[in-house]
């Protein structure tokens, strides 16, 4: 029952779309009807500006490390903390107040794994740093550090819990980019460059 109100709780959390409230609340700026029309961090960098991108991408990566506080507020193991991490992606990605709409999870997985696994979050963000610095793709920097999340994992000698989600979320990421790999092959993904509001 504890399991249960641990995955509820997360989702829900998970849920909340913080893009769409705060580009409204702050910029008056429905996501949701501009660019990629992605609740996003990216997008939000892409039609507001950094201020807007970065304020929303913390926003999403707590939803996920508070997924993983309440498995380990109410359980305590790796698999409650895994489980709450999982719902709070989920929810962030099918959210239950749009619809079962929502972001690629790229944020709030990374809040996963950043308290799951801190010196692996160290490393996926140095290597989506670099690749975004030099190739201004986001999308690429997402999918490659995803990739690069179990093979840490795995060189850490994590435990078998955490390296499950890391392969988990490194699918789900890529998958959740296929458009955006489509793109990429075709040389027609956008680059991030901070704009000026709509």
């Amino acid at each position: 029952m504890v399991l249960v109100l641990i995955c509820i709780l997360s989702y829900v959390l998970g849920s909340v779309p913080s893009g769409l409230i705060l580009g409204r609340l702050l910029w008056q700026v429905d996501l949701r009807e501009h660019g990629s029309c992605n609740i996003g961090a990216t997008n939000a960098w892409r039609t507001i500006g950094r201020p807007a991108g970065l304020l929303i991408f913390a926003c999403d990566f707590l939803k996920g490390a508070a997924g993983v506080w309440i498995g380990a507020w109410l359980v305590g193991s790796p698999a409650a903390m895994v489980l709450g991490g999982i719902f709070a992606v989920i929810g962030h990605s099918w959210s239950l107040f749009l619809k079962l709409q929502g972001g690629k999870g790229v944020a709030t997985g990374l809040g996963v794994i950043a308290v799951l696994m801190p010196q692996v979050t160290a490393l996926v963000f140095a290597v989506w740093f670099v690749i975004v610095r030099v190739s201004r793709y986001v999308s690429l920097g997402s999918i490659v550090a995803a990739a690069c999340v179990p093979l840490a994992a795995v060189f850490w000698q994590q435990p078998g819990e955490y390296i499950f989600f890391s392969l988990l979320a490194a699918i789900f990421v890529i998958y959740r980019h296929k458009a955006n790999i489509g793109r990429l092959l075709e040389g027609t993904e956008t680059k991030i460059k901070a704009k000026q509001r709509p």
